[in-house]
């Protein structure tokens, strides 16, 4: 999944640019001002890095990156969460116009700078030609640790964070005991009244219903009598009437057979009719109507209305709100009883001790071996003789990191006490030591691309001969690119890309090419300090590319 492609369109001081990147170990040349560390700036915003306008290079509306990487199985899972189709190859592409707007795809999609941040993770590390100043932070010392550690942090934090709600809860608890019981006691009350009504879920629409049968029942029976009066009435009605039509036509069925199908709907109608009749008949003696009822029904209707002018509500809430007093009630007096909260409180915190003891053991195995595993680093980085020490210092009160801060500390040479980083003074010790520990910790990182930017700055000699190899050694493994001014560096590159700058119509452009062969002993012979007219510069390029 390493990065296969990056073109470059109106960026900074680059016209156009598309360049094929190799795997294993690559390096970045040019003289001072060609803009080596362009292609890292790219990168850094096409991968969500802050932008503005003056990335765009002057005279144009707007710039263009675009950077191409391998598809591995390893990212899938994180396309299918941004919802981001899936390719043979990840193309990211990010745009920013003269005004500062900034827009971004993946693989033809539109992305939010938070998602290309995401990516970023899973594709590219870069340790800066400062990268030594992280190693001040708390955090990032910390991380290195766990990481090379293959150190868990997580129980630990979930754990602080259980027995931080148990702690907060038994201190706000004990801090509001008089509002507690307070509101203990109100609660109760109110409970007690409602519970008076015992107000079930919809009686409130039934007793309404009930209540308007109930008012108007002398009404309902008078329509139920008229309409059996209407339908088979002594004088006659709908079912005599019926009953004459059907005689009438089966008479004369034998004659006109298209009479039968109206008999037959006729008899059906009939059939309704007196089906209707007699439960009109009966609607009267129904025991669902009777007035006396009337008054008890007024009462407990009466009584919802005044429980909810009471609590001001509408009287169809007061179930709910009974359910809802009797949860309150029940937390109030989980908070009221300090014992149980103690006993919650006690318990949480004896589960993150664990925590914290079994993460203090895992980083007290790890510092030593991350110590040693740098140090031998630093032998071969100019600092014969000077030690690594990473430091637990254990804390006053434990945090959701564990027990103790880790820092890292450094002797440049024998008999010099081990000082913290931040104290170092050398800056190319400084840089040492960073791209040693880069070195150690690089291959626990996920990401597929190594990019180290200047982190040689400082060193020469046979001291640049090991960073070359270092790195190398790395590429075996991973893409590794390096912007570098050291030629024993770059003459241990597998690509060598040379970053040049020109002037074309009073404005100076700058393009990146790979070269090889005499261009590339031409190259490195200028880094030597020599040039091509140097019979000794160009030897001693020739020979840093054999060895």
């Amino acid at each position: 999944m390493s990065l296969r492609r990056i073109a470059l369109q109106d960026f900074v001081i680059v016209q156009s640019l598309d360049l094929d990147l190799s795997g294993g170990f690559g390096v970045l040349t040019g003289e001072t001002g060609a803009g080596k560390s362009i292609l890292i700036d790219a990168l850094q915003l096409v991968l969500g890095a802050r932008a503005d306008a003056g990335v765009v290079r002057e005279g144009a509306s707007r710039c263009e990156i675009t950077a191409e990487f391998d598809m591995a199985d390893a990212l899938r899972p994180l396309l299918d969460a941004h919802g981001f189709t899936e390719e043979d190859s990840l193309l990211i592409r990010r745009t920013i116009d003269a005004d500062g707007r900034s827009r971004a795809w993946v693989n033809g999609s539109a992305a939010t700078m938070a998602q290309l941040r995401d990516l970023a993770e899973q594709l590219v590390d870069i340790h800066g030609q400062h990268a030594w100043q992280s190693l001040t932070r708390a955090d990032t010392v910390r991380s290195l640790l766990d990481a090379y550690g293959d150190i868990d942090a997580g129980p630990a934090a979930k754990a602080h964070a259980q027995w931080r709600h148990h702690h907060l809860a038994l201190a706000q608890a004990r801090e509001q005991q008089a509002t507690l019981q307070q509101d203990s006691e109100r609660l109760a009350w109110q409970i007690n009244e409602l519970e008076q009504l015992a107000p079930a879920d919809d009686e409130w629409d039934g007793l309404n219903q009930q209540h308007a049968r109930l008012a108007n029942a002398q009404s309902l029976v008078e329509a139920a009598m008229a309409s059996v009066e209407a339908l088979d009435g002594d004088d006659g009605g709908a079912s005599a009437r019926l009953s004459d039509a059907i005689a009438r036509l089966k008479e004369h069925a034998a004659i006109e057979p298209g009479f039968a199908s109206a008999v037959e709907a006729l008899e059906s109608a009939l059939a309704q009719v007196e089906d209707t009749v007699h439960s009109l008949r009966h609607f009267d003696r129904d025991g669902d109507l009777d007035p006396s009822d009337l008054q008890a029904l007024d009462e407990r209707l009466s009584l919802w209305m005044s429980l909810a002018r009471r609590f001001r509500r509408q009287p169809e809430e007061l179930p709910a709100l009974l359910t809802q007093w009797k949860t309150e009630l029940t937390q109030v007096d989980q908070a009221l009883d300090l014992e149980q909260l103690q006993a919650a409180e006690a318990k949480a915190r004896k589960a993150f001790d664990t925590e914290l003891k079994a993460l203090t053991t895992q980083r007290k195995k790890a510092a030593p071996r991350l110590s040693k595993a740098v140090t031998e680093a630093m032998q071969d980085l100019g600092m014969a003789g000077g030690s690594f020490e990473v430091a637990l210092l254990p804390l006053a009160e434990p945090q959701a990191s564990g027990s103790e801060a880790v820092e890292f500390r450094v002797a440049g040479h024998a008999g010099v006490t081990a000082r913290p980083v931040a104290k170092v003074a050398s800056g190319g010790e400084l840089s040492r030591i960073a791209l040693a520990i880069s070195v150690v910790t690089s291959q626990l990182g996920q990401a597929p691309t190594l990019i180290f930017d200047e982190v040689d700055s400082g060193i020469g000699g046979e001291v640049a001969h090991t960073v070359g190899r270092l790195l190398r050694q790395l590429g075996a493994d991973r893409q590794v690119l390096a912007v570098t001014h050291l030629a024993q560096v770059a003459a241990c590159a597998n690509q060598h890309l040379l970053v040049s700058k020109r002037s074309v119509s009073g404005q100076t452009l700058s393009t990146v090419q790979p070269i090889d062969h005499e261009a590339r002993v031409t190259e490195l012979a200028r880094m030597l300090g020599g040039s091509a007219s140097s019979q000794a510069s160009m030897a001693h390029a020739r020979e840093l590319l054999e060895t």
